[in-house]
């Protein structure tokens, strides 16, 4: 038991989840650790290299059945998202947008001839997938997206932007989603397609070590095969988002206990007025009360995977796990900062690239304010969302 598992937790993982979580973690020292800060500040990463190494692990669409992924359970995939946050929140981004959005939605919704072309190819990463919902003015409500699909003949026209999708500049298919006159519809649109343009995304302050960007969509012409079939209204695309707040439920925790035990090894370590930082009842203080939350944290994320291993998780149960955690999550990065004092700020630790990223993680997927009102609705059985 490592001194962060106050209430010794590691036992209630089977055999399997351990050396999932134990193998992710050996890859996220040996093959992330010793770059990150220089990617990071550099506002670069070799996202094609990497999601080849992770899908050699088989860590890409791990939790899916079938077309070359692992199967693995909610947990376990849970378990390999808090190994990859603890090194970047972006690595798990890759993962996440990866596996959970645009694997997922081929995966749920898509035809077989689909998922044959592009499941087994992104399940090792040779192909690479993005998710595109987010508009430039329609972030927290999809329902007003923009982007249209309209028939011509047996083919479709698409036109419109999405803006802040993870992966863009690098992928191979988007799996785009855009109104028709039947409602809203997915895509899945090979990036190489004649009118399709990724422009990347730079100046972040946030995410830099993840490939962000806006996607262009200029009347451009699909087969009708390129619908998924299965992807019919609004619906579609919130249940692909479900999957992925799941991860995030368990990879902000990943950020938050890099950060704790950053913290503890300087305040262990380093000296003032003679003694240990850690000795002072104030560290003492912010250090216990971090570990408090983070455990907590780690309770939910468990409780709420076994819920979906056992095919009982409601995605209101998923808000509450992704609002309170990543809202933890960033609270324990700014405290492990003032724990550090000037070297908080220093890229030679971990605390604020964490902290920075987690604010991007507290806006995608579901704001903060989005998931306290999808519980309100759940608690009052009101939407407050019109």
């Amino acid at each position: 038991m490592t001194a962060l598992d106050l209430l010794d937790l590691d036992p209630s993982l089977s055999a399997e989840e351990r050396q999932i979580r134990d193998v992710v973690r050996q890859l996220v020292d040996d093959r992330v650790r010793p770059h990150v800060a220089a990617w990071y500040e550099e506002g670069r990463v070799p996202a094609r290299e990497l999601a080849r190494e992770f899908g050699k692990l088989g860590l890409l669409g791990m939790h899916l059945t079938g077309y070359g992924c692992a199967g693995a359970s909610a947990v376990a995939y849970g378990l390999a998202c808090q190994e990859l946050e603890a090194g970047d929140s972006g690595l798990r981004s890759l993962v996440s947008v990866q596996g959970s959005l645009a694997m997922y939605a081929i995966w749920r919704y898509g035809s077989e001839e689909q998922k044959q072309r592009w499941l087994p190819a992104m399940a090792t990463g040779e192909a690479i997938g993005c998710f595109g919902l987010t508009e430039p003015d329609h972030g927290s409500d999809p329902a007003s997206m923009t982007t249209r699909a309209r028939r011509d003949g047996d083919d479709w026209i698409l036109a419109g932007a999405k803006m802040w999708i993870t992966n863009a500049p690098i992928a191979d298919v988007a799996v785009i989603w855009a109104r028709t006159d039947e409602g809203v519809r997915g895509f899945a649109v090979p990036m190489d397609t004649p009118g399709v343009t990724a422009r990347e995304i730079g100046r972040k302050m946030s995410l830099r070590a993840s490939v962000t960007g806006e996607i262009a969509l200029d009347d451009v012409r699909l087969p009708a095969d390129a619908q998924l079939p299965d992807a019919i209204g609004l619906k579609a695309p919130l249940s692909c988002l479900t999957e992925a707040r799941y991860g995030i439920v368990w990879g902000s925790l990943g950020a938050a206990r890099d950060c704790l035990e950053t913290a503890l090894a300087y305040a262990t370590s380093r000296t003032q007025f003679g003694r240990p930082l850690a000795g002072f009842q104030l560290t003492q203080a912010k250090l216990a009360d971090m570990a408090v939350e983070l455990v907590k944290g780690q309770l939910l994320a468990l409780h709420l995977g076994r819920l979906a291993d056992a095919g009982r998780l409601r995605p209101e149960q998923v808000s509450v796990g992704k609002l309170n955690n990543v809202r933890e999550a960033l609270a324990i990065a700014r405290q492990c900062r003032t724990i550090l004092g000037a070297n908080g700020v220093s890229g030679e630790y971990p605390v604020m690239r964490h902290a920075n990223n987690l604010e991007s993680v507290l806006t995608y997927e579901g704001t903060s304010e989005i998931h306290q009102l999808v519980v309100g609705q759940r608690l009052t059985g009101l939407s407050a969302f019109a």
